[in-house]
């Protein structure tokens, strides 16, 4: 049975890691790796991560063969079609299931409810890096206290600005959400050209941190049974702060109602936007597309209510063993891409984080104004979305950009439109009961 190993990933809603450490030719209780001789394990690796990937897959390729004699066989996948894949091969049984997938965060515990997923948590213990993995990031991956892979690449939000442009008015990064607003107000008075802080009504990712910052969850758990939490009075709040800051401070104009991240990272690129949430990667993208704005842009936490910080979705991909008689190889093929060696080059060549505090505190320690941040955020204020499979559909039916869109548009007040989200939500939820 020629079985597989898929890397299927998921930064496309959040968003991902990348992975560290493993090295020499002998496994963790100090004997022989698994003897691969013989066997091939494809890969299934998604387009778009790293913008060549081939060489580091023949890199990874040669080290494999080196350590258990096994060859591996990538194939690329395009992100849109990756989940559907994913559900066709879990229903076609064995000859259809991978030996290795790397599976989104987002993914894990709808792929994991199946028995589809190997339980690793034992391996990992083995292995010695149970203790030094991102926590958001574990658990993103656990469900039920059991471990389903190794974290590979994710990535965090937080706040990009232009640092000339705040220079030259004298304004400070926010550390509170009120110097999030004045800031935002000032910007928009002095640099009335330019987008203040866009509040993307299609971008749910960017409402979250401010649901979580006042003390609100998107939902709850209890006996098994999830429930929605959008319109709890700490919700509520969060939401009207940041849907606030476009009805009532008109820091945002009504064209951002609709707008996508892709949107607002397209505004970046034609040096448009003053301020605004993005992601670990967003500054290099920038960069990229505008050279322009090499050593004019900065990087801050979100910051919290009164201070510290908000969380921020945590997301990105796993590397994850399917039931198959490969299993033990997968393994080594999991650990030997997700740590050490092949951790970092993966981390370095796509711009995201790596899995393992170790590593991510050796980004942190390099002091890059434009990562530093983002490692900090990661470290110290990740949060993941709902563990279970129906909270895909609810993002696949977009109820929170919805809930937002609402508000943005009049259509709804923040209490009405947070009330008509958690019904819709809890429709979902209650499909898996």
């Amino acid at each position: 049975m020629n079985r597989r190993v898929i890397a299927a990933g998921c930064i496309a809603m959040s968003l991902g890691l990348t992975a560290t450490a493993c090295g020499g030719d002998d496994d963790d209780e100090g004997g022989k790796a698994t003897d691969g001789k013989g066997k091939t394990l494809t890969v299934w690796i998604m387009e778009g991560t790293n913008p060549d990937p081939r060489p580091f897959f023949a890199e990874v390729e040669k080290a494999f063969h080196k350590k258990t004699g096994a060859k591996i066989k990538v194939e690329y996948q395009q992100w849109a079609s990756a989940q559907k894949k994913f559900t066709t091969a879990i229903e076609g049984g064995a000859d259809q299931v991978p030996d290795v997938a790397e599976v989104g965060t987002t993914w894990v515990p709808q792929f994991a409810e199946t028995d589809a997923l190997v339980d690793v948590t034992d391996e990992v213990k083995k292995s010695g890096l149970n203790d030094d993995l991102v926590a958001g990031l574990k658990d993103a991956g656990t469900l039920d206290g059991k471990q389903y892979g190794m974290p590979w690449y994710a990535g965090v939000r937080s706040i990009v600005y232009r640092k000339d442009v705040f220079e030259k008015h004298h304004l400070k990064p926010p550390t509170t959400w009120k110097e999030l607003e004045a800031t935002a107000k000032a910007l928009k008075e002095k640099e009335p050209k330019m987008l203040p802080f866009p509040v993307a009504g299609g971008a749910e990712m960017f409402a979250a941190p401010f649901i979580w910052g006042a003390g609100g969850e998107l939902a709850t758990e209890s006996g098994g049974k999830w429930k929605s939490a959008v319109n709890s009075p700490e919700a509520v709040k969060g939401i009207e702060y940041y849907t606030g800051l476009a009805t009532k401070d008109k820091v945002s104009p009504a064209k951002v109602s609709t707008w996508t991240e892709k949107e607002v990272g397209d505004a970046w690129n034609k040096g448009e936007v003053a301020m605004s949430i993005g992601g670990n990667w967003t500054p290099k993208a920038i960069i990229d597309k505008n050279p322009g704005l090499k050593g004019k842009l900065g990087a801050v936490p979100i910051p919290g209510q009164t201070g510290g910080m908000s969380k921020s979705f945590l997301g990105g991909s796993y590397l994850s063993t399917f039931d198959t008689d490969k299993k033990d190889l997968a393994w080594e093929f999991v650990k030997l891409v997700t740590t050490g060696e092949f951790a970092a080059k993966w981390a370095e060549q796509t711009n995201y984080f790596p899995g393992q505090n170790s590593e991510l505190k050796k980004i942190e320690a390099k002091k890059d104004p434009l990562v530093e941040p983002f490692a900090k955020q990661m470290l110290e204020a990740g949060a993941t979305v709902p563990k279970t499979k129906s909270y895909g559909e609810i993002q696949a039916s977009k109820v929170i950009p919805g809930m937002i869109q609402s508000i943005l548009t009049g259509k709804s007040s923040v209490q009405e439109a947070a009330d008509k989200a958690a019904k819709d939500m809890d429709a979902i939820f209650a499909k898996d009961e």
